[in-house]
């Protein structure tokens, strides 16, 4: 299949393009690289620095016949899309909706989408959440997830575009960028390895459920093969809270720091984790990592990676 991914010079997406090369697809990366990298992207792709928003999709449409488009690229930072609702939107759904239009001009058969499991379901009210919990979104970064997810309903009803929508839990994992889009684990990693003290927000027990960025890949993979339009929480359903990454990260690194804690940081929820029943059912999907296993491929990616006078820890 001839798939474009969108953000895959990020730290998703670019797993993906990997994978989907190597299944034997060939792949097309669009993305801006504002907070994505170009030594990120698989050599064997084809890629074009756009911008989801600003930026015309016609040619690459035109010259390259798109099967499948996995969309990634987006504006992934909840506290930004609360300073700047307006940016958020800009980006997340009128930039989805401009690459959606050139979807319907070219013919494109399918889209998947990635969506968020962990903003979207807001205070959950069961636990583990699946893909029927009502959706109470507290910020406008999952407000413009669950638009997008709306009109993909839309351009399958009006223009027959078939899709998957794969609300992800909490991903991390190696590539993770620890400035910008901020993941903690990613955070924990090069804080520590630049030795410098790890803050932990307000008591450390608030729960997320961490996946790790293999089994997003694969989820991404089955879902070429699904016939059927589509909306699948990824996630592992174990909650994980932030004093046990901090603890785990901490040890594997030599255990140099305390636990340090600073103020909560308003409106953030305390818990968060999604079910994959579904996930099972349709994908024949299931994860393989468990927090431990994967924090600890996370762990050695980014001690490889850091520069050689921040490894002597």
């Amino acid at each position: 299949m001839n798939i474009l991914v969108t953000g895959g010079a990020g730290f998703i997406g670019s797993h993906i393009v990997d994978r989907y090369i190597a299944e034997g697809h060939n792949v097309y990366v669009v993305d801006n690289l504002s907070t994505g990298f170009e030594k990120n992207i698989n050599t064997k792709a084809k890629f074009f620095q756009l911008d989801i928003y600003k930026d015309s999709f016609d040619k690459l449409f035109d010259k390259n016949n798109i099967d499948v488009i996995c969309h990634h690229a987006a504006q992934i930072d909840v506290r930004k899309s609360v300073e700047d609702p307006k940016f958020d939107a800009q980006i997340n759904i009128e930039g989805s909706l401009n690459l959606f239009q050139s979807a319907v001009n070219y013919g494109v058969k399918k889209i998947i989408f990635a969506s968020t499991g962990g903003a979207i379901y807001g205070e959950q009210e069961q636990f583990p959440a699946d893909e029927n919990h009502p959706t109470k979104p507290l910020s406008p970064y999952a407000i413009s997830k669950l638009a997008v997810e709306k009109y993909l309903y839309f351009y399958k009803k009006s223009h027959g575009i078939d899709y998957v929508i794969l609300r992800y839990a909490n991903v991390y994992g190696p590539r993770q960028n620890p400035h910008g889009e901020a993941g903690v684990v990613s955070i924990f990693c090069e804080k520590i390895l630049g030795n410098k003290q790890p803050v932990i927000n307000g008591n450390g027990k608030q729960t997320r459920d961490y996946v790790f960025v293999d089994d997003i890949v694969n989820a991404s993979v089955l879902a070429l093969g699904l016939k059927t339009s589509e909306l699948i929480n990824i996630g592992t359903a174990v909650e994980t809270d932030v004093n046990y990454l901090f603890n785990f990260i901490n040890r594997f690194f030599g255990n140099k720091f305390k636990e340090v804690h600073s103020e909560p940081k308003m409106g953030e929820q305390m818990r968060s984790v999604i079910d994959y029943k579904k996930a099972k059912e349709l994908l024949k999907w299931k994860p393989d990592y468990n927090i431990e296993e994967g924090l600890k491929k996370t762990c050695i990616w980014f001690q490889e990676s850091a520069p050689s006078e921040k490894k002597d820890i």
